[in-house]
């Protein structure tokens, strides 16, 4: 008879939760899918006595994670307690050394980490798994390591932290400022105790540079991740967007440029009927290109007990079956460490200013945009605000650098109040 495959749970939280339900109430489905028994030996978390939803008296309890790894009951060591160091990074090394198999939803450590997790793992002839890492219940890493193994990845892009397009679509739909529908946001539980985290880009980036390992067999590398938040978007830039047929999002890209690997994770302007466009509420999309196959839409929920807990099942489940593929797509040793792209590939930008209102001001912005090499494509002039003229201009295809260029130029000549907003123009099927 095939021996049971014995799990060791570290984390009761929602996900942790989630685990454990469905495999109490889908065992039989587990167990034909697989061919053998999917049971816990032993869970793991802060407080023993705190009530959780789930019977936990038929588990082994332990109060330490790496002790909990350390069993020798436990084949696959499930690591949901998030953190990029600490007791997850100490519980997952020793779950590695003691020759466990490793699930995790852990993207913090995986960005920070990775690579030598990775070939520790690989080493000691242990796999260490992550679906549940990056866009929830969305099956995005199975997908470019198995279904899209045969391309040439192009480009990956993709809105990864439903926080964000939360608060993005709400502002649209209710006509609610950034500053109320964060603090709405916060009251529903949807922020990370660190809220930067979210509306920083930060979650986000760590789920970027983990595609980007994947999609283009490099050394993953969260710091040369170009992060920029949501906390300056405005009701005006929402609307503005709309009137010229655009939305915003948090928009996470990764592409290999002839100056190296890309990797930004902004607010961008997208075609408001393109599948990121209408993209509502938590909702996560990642869109994937390939040589071969072309464009790839992957649409789901990316958060919550049951999206996450799928995914988390989902790794259990392969390790069940006997699939063992490298951490990265390949071996951890064989990835290269990317040159990071110092300047994004151009593209139109939307710019935002305040005028002051007096003759020859725009003629002065013209000028410092026309210096620097920005070519203007359209522009639009809102009514008068007092003493100021809000003023749009949607740039053609430009450098970053060349940008930031021109708005350092334009705070001296003494016409423009406030700093400029500059959001980025993706243009997306």
């Amino acid at each position: 008879m095939t021996t049971p495959l014995r799990l060791g749970i570290a984390g009761l939280g929602t996900v942790g939760v989630g685990v454990v339900r469905i495999i109490r109430q889908q065992s039989a489905l587990l167990e034909a899918r697989t061919g053998r028994k999917i049971t816990i030996s032993a869970v793991s978390a802060r407080s023993k006595d705190k009530d959780r939803g789930v019977p936990l008296s038929d588990y082994a309890w332990e109060d330490d994670p790496v002790a909990l790894a350390k069993r020798d009951d436990v084949d696959v060591f499930v690591e949901l307690m998030g953190g990029d160091a600490g007791p997850a990074k100490d519980a997952t090394e020793a779950a590695i050394k003691a020759g466990k198999d490793v699930v995790t939803a852990n993207k913090a450590m995986l960005a920070h980490h990775g690579q030598a997790l990775a070939i520790a793992a690989e080493s000691a002839g242990q796999v260490i798994r992550y679906e549940a890492a990056v866009a929830g219940g969305i099956p995005v890493m199975k997908t470019l390591t198995e279904g899209l193994a045969g391309n040439d990845i192009t480009r990956v892009m993709g809105v990864m932290n439903g926080t964000c397009n939360y608060i993005l679509t709400q502002m649209q739909a209710t006509r609610q400022g950034y500053n109320a529908l964060f603090d709405e946001a916060d009251k529903l539980g949807y922020l990370e105790a660190d809220p930067n985290l979210d509306v920083g880009g930060i979650d986000a980036g760590h789920k970027l540079a983990l595609l980007s390992s994947v999609a283009f067999g490099t050394q993953v590398d969260f710091d040369a991740v170009e992060l920029e938040g949501i906390q300056n978007i405005t009701l005006e830039d929402i609307d503005a967007a709309a009137d010229m047929g655009y939305r915003i999002k948090l928009l996470g890209v990764a592409q290999m440029t002839g100056r190296g690997l890309e990797q930004r994770m902004s607010p961008c302007l997208v075609p408001a009927q393109s599948p990121l466009g209408q993209l509502e509420g938590g909702t996560n999309m990642v869109v994937i290109e390939g040589d071969a196959v072309g464009q790839i839409v992957l649409r789901g929920a990316g958060a919550g007990m049951g999206p996450t807990a799928s995914a988390v099942l989902s790794d259990v489940i392969d390790i069940a079956r006997g699939l063992r593929l490298p951490t990265f797509g390949q071996p951890a040793t064989t990835l290269k460490q990317a040159r990071p792209a110092k300047a994004a590939v151009p593209a139109p930008y939307y710019l935002r200013m305040q005028l002051v209102d007096k003759p020859g001001a725009l003629a002065k912005v013209a000028a410092v945009l026309g210096d620097a090499g920005v070519s203007i494509d359209r522009m639009r002039q809102y009514g008068h605000q007092d003493t100021a003229a809000p003023v749009l201009i949607v740039t053609h295809k430009v450098t970053r650098t060349a940008l930031d260029e021109a708005m350092a130029a334009m705070a001296k000549t003494s016409v423009v109040q406030g700093d400029p907003v500059a959001i980025r123009i993706e243009e997306v099927e």
